[in-house]
C-alpha cells in the first residue's frame, strides 16, 4: 500500500470513486507540475446526503463533515490524474459554503477539508485557502471544494 493509502486507512477512510461531473467539465486536469480540480461536492455514491444552507437547514458541524467529504472527493479527483504519493504539496484550497443571510462561519466549515489534508499529507497538506459564502451551490449542496496541488 502507498503512504497516502496507509494514512487514509489509519483515518478510517478509503478513496471513493471519482464523482461523475454534473455538467461539461472534467474532475481534474494536470498541467506541468500542478493538478487543478474542479469543484467537488459532498457526493456519496453519486448522491448528496445533505442539502441546504449553512445557518438555516445545515448546522456548522454537519457542514464541517460535508466539507471533509468534499476534500475526500477532491483527493479522488487528483488521484484520477496522478498517484497521490506524488503530491508535493496541497497549494491552495477554495471552499464555497452555501450560506443563509448572516451566516459567517465559512472558515470553520471549510476546516473539514483543510484538516483532512493536514491529516493525510502532514506538513505538505498545509495550504493557502479561501472560504467563501455563496447564495447557492449546484444541486443545493451545502459545500464545494476545489484544489490546486503541486505534484512530482
Amino acid at each position: 500500500m502507498s503512504n497516502v493509502a496507509d494514512r487514509l486507512a489509519e483515518l478510517g477512510l478509503t478513496l471513493p470513486a471519482v464523482a461523475t461531473p454534473v455538467a461539461a467539465y472534467v474532475p481534474a486536469v494536470r498541467t506541468g507540475s500542478f493538478v487543478y480540480t474542479s469543484g467537488q461536492l459532498p457526493l456519496v455514491e453519486g448522491k448528496l446526503t445533505v442539502t441546504g444552507l449553512l445557518g438555516a437547514e445545515v448546522t456548522p458541524e454537519v457542514g464541517y463533515e460535508q466539507a471533509r467529504l468534499c476534500g475526500l472527493n477532491a483527493l479522488a479527483a487528483v488521484a484520477s490524474v496522478v498517484d497521490l504519493d506524488d503530491v508535493v504539496r496541497i497549494v491552495k484550497a477554495v471552499g464555497f459554503v452555501a450560506s443563509a443571510p448572516g451566516f459567517t462561519g465559512q472558515p470553520g466549515v471549510v476546516n473539514g477539508a483543510s484538516e483532512l489534508f493536514g491529516a493525510v499529507f502532514g506538513e505538505a497538506g498545509k495550504h493557502a485557502r479561501s472560504a467563501v459564502g455563496v447564495a447557492a451551490l449546484p444541486l443545493d449542496a451545502p459545500v464545494e471544494v476545489e484544489l490546486i496541488v503541486e505534484v512530482r
